[in-house]
């Protein structure tokens, strides 16, 4: 097993997880989700994300997608698997996958030898991650690998993003974090969604932004201007870390040589993503 360098799965995972979530901008996803009934934007979100763990009830996805409000849950789940099994939306998914790939990167990309690479090299690190208390993990690596490389990619950082997020949970709560505690620290640091995009998408209340804003001042997280104080910063350091500790195991199975690769050409892949308008300018800042 090979020693990697500092944040090496960190920097590796920051240029593959935008990557999965291009489908959930994407027209085509829509396009898709619409052919089956669901019109909604944020049942298409939960549909999309959870048909792999089966037709689950809101608690389900409340916990594991941890930064929704459960009303919002609520309002869609269960009943919208009335008008779409999790296997229709699972193969929805897949075609909304290959076209936005296809438009985003092109055809040139898509049959590039190094989009090959990329796919055998994020597969091969997800050899190493491990289903326990990773359920959103766990329900994808029972879904079969796409053979088309960009699809196979795109799968892998699917597993590598649960992966993670799954243990993310982990640390969050260690921190003490509450769901939106973790979204307006998160803001803070400058890396995170823009508060107006997380009210609009996660179905908080200006309200309920604030008054998680006067919970973190009284732990000394945020000072009076809403920043994060020394103790904040630390605090997010800490969730950033215990998240690399327990995400480990398919960067080290890769080795670091691999992980620098992967990393080359996943930032390349994303770099053709995002000029080609996968993300949209108000969901940051």
């Amino acid at each position: 097993m090979t020693s990697l360098p500092p944040r090496a799965g960190r920097r590796c995972h920051n240029v593959i997880n935008p990557m999965h979530s291009t489908v959930y901008f994407s027209p085509d996803l829509a396009a898709e989700l619409g052919r089956l009934g669901i019109e909604d934007v944020s049942a298409g979100y939960f549909v999309t994300r959870a048909a792999a763990m089966g037709a689950v009830g809101p608690g389900a996805v409340a916990a594991t997608f941890y930064n929704f409000n459960p009303e919002l849950i609520a309002r869609h789940l269960p009943a919208v698997w009335a008008t779409a099994a999790p296997e229709a939306v699972l193969e929805a998914r897949l075609r909304a996958v290959d076209t936005t790939l296809r438009r985003l990167l092109g055809e040139d990309i898509l049959a590039s030898k190094e989009l090959a690479e990329a796919a055998q090299l994020a597969l091969r690190a997800t050899e190493a991650c491990t289903p326990h208390a990773r359920p959103l993990y766990a329900a994808h690596a029972d879904l079969a690998v796409p053979d088309e490389p960009h699809l196979a990619y795109w799968h892998a950082a699917t597993l590598l993003r649960e992966h993670r997020g799954d243990g993310h949970l982990a640390a969050l709560l260690s921190a003490r974090l509450d769901p939106l505690e973790a979204l307006v620290s998160h803001t803070a640091t400058g890396k995170g969604m823009s508060p107006r995009w997380i009210l609009a998408s996660r179905g908080w209340r200006r309200t309920d932004w604030e008054a998680a804003q006067g919970r973190l001042r009284e732990r000394g997280l945020l000072d009076d201007a809403d920043a994060l104080t020394e103790a904040g910063t630390r605090l997010r350091a800490e969730v950033e870390e215990h998240t690399d500790r327990i995400d480990l195991a398919p960067y080290e199975h890769l080795g670091a040589e691999g992980v620098e690769r992967l990393t080359e050409l996943g930032r390349s892949l994303l770099m053709s993503a995002a000029a080609a308008g996968a993300f949209p300018k108000e969901a940051t800042g």
